[in-house]
């Protein structure tokens, strides 16, 4: 197919990606929350220290008491996370971001979805017209981690514009587009920060690209060799949604620890909250406990079967729309 398979995996990804926009917002505000170095509005408070120290050892000390420690701040779900952004931030907040995720459907899906295609067109037997799970896992990876390289930049303003609101309004970074994040960051922080955390979204987007493709297929062709539905609305549905799960149990603990990265603040002078990837995973485990890692997992799939469902539906209709093409 060429430069078509590009085509249509973009025009299905930028549909997809767009209606989904509101739960992957809130993804990441779930994955962000618990973090130790998470701004505190009431750090100034904290702060402050007597102004007279006082030794603990001699006679008649005077001790002051010790503020009490604040409780860390409850764990929301989702559709709380949801209500209070529109309470706070307003309606439009959901899609904060949404021009980021535009750029990144239009580079990093295209890219994903152009490339699978290609080689799915090369390894598919043609005698069965099928390709081994194999290879289609194999390609899924290939064109995965290529696309994620890609699109790296689209995702790291992504995140940032999507977490902004959740700062107190003086640390915001207040991006006004996509662009503007982009170049903000490339002058601030130099040009290698849009590749930040490109280890952590290329080995997802491997692991995405490879279950959520892979999966689809391999579920379509069985339903169709089992004729348990027939090529249509149904069987496009089943298997995406069956895609979109499997895409979401595998990715998440990637998901969140590339989130933590791509979302910390690196001041000049001071050390970063995470020296990388394993360092963020580490902490991540010590302060919150292992299934932090799963952190967001039902906005996670409660966002990637609907995106999954959209991508695929729209995709096989562009393609009936583009077959003459």
């Amino acid at each position: 197919m060429g430069v078509k398979g590009f085509v249509e995996g973009g025009i299905a990804s930028i549909i997809a990606g767009c209606t989904t926009h509101p739960l992957d917002l809130i993804k990441v505000r779930m994955q962000l929350q618990g973090e130790t170095h998470a701004p505190n509005p009431n750090a100034a408070v904290q702060s402050l220290r007597p102004a007279l120290a006082f030794h603990t050892t001699s006679p008649g000390t005077i001790q002051l008491p010790r503020p009490a420690q604040p409780a860390a701040p409850p764990r929301l779900g989702p559709i709380a996370v949801g209500v209070r952004i529109v309470q706070q931030e307003g309606v439009p907040a959901l899609f904060s971001g949404v021009s980021a995720t535009v750029l990144r459907q239009t580079l990093y899906s295209t890219t994903r979805m152009g490339l699978y295609d290609i080689m799915k067109q090369k390894w598919t037997d043609p005698k069965t017209g099928n390709m081994p799970l194999v290879r289609k896992i194999t390609a899924g990876l290939i064109a995965g981690g290529i696309g994620a390289a890609v699109g790296n930049p689209a995702d790291v303003a992504m995140v940032r514009m999507q977490a902004d609101g959740r700062l107190p309004p003086a640390q915001r970074r207040n991006y006004k587009s996509v662009i503007d994040a982009v170049s903000q960051m490339a002058k601030s922080e130099g040009i290698t920060s849009l590749w930040r955390g490109s280890s952590l979204t290329v080995n997802r987007a491997m692991l995405v690209t490879a279950s959520q493709l892979a999966s689809y297929d391999q579920i379509k062709e069985m339903i169709l060799e089992k004729r348990l539905m027939k090529d249509g609305l149904g069987t496009h549905v089943t298997a995406s949604f069956a895609a979109g799960f499997v895409a979401a149990v595998a990715s998440n603990p990637v998901d969140v620890i590339k989130t933590r990265v791509m979302n910390m603040k690196v001041e000049p002078g001071k050390e970063p909250p995470y020296a990388g990837a394993l360092d963020c995973a580490l902490k991540t485990v010590r302060s919150e406990g292992p299934m932090a890692l799963y952190k967001g997992f039902i906005p996670t799939i409660s966002r990637q079967g609907p995106f999954t469902i959209v991508l695929f539906v729209t995709l096989e209709q562009v393609r009936k729309l583009l077959k003459d093409f």
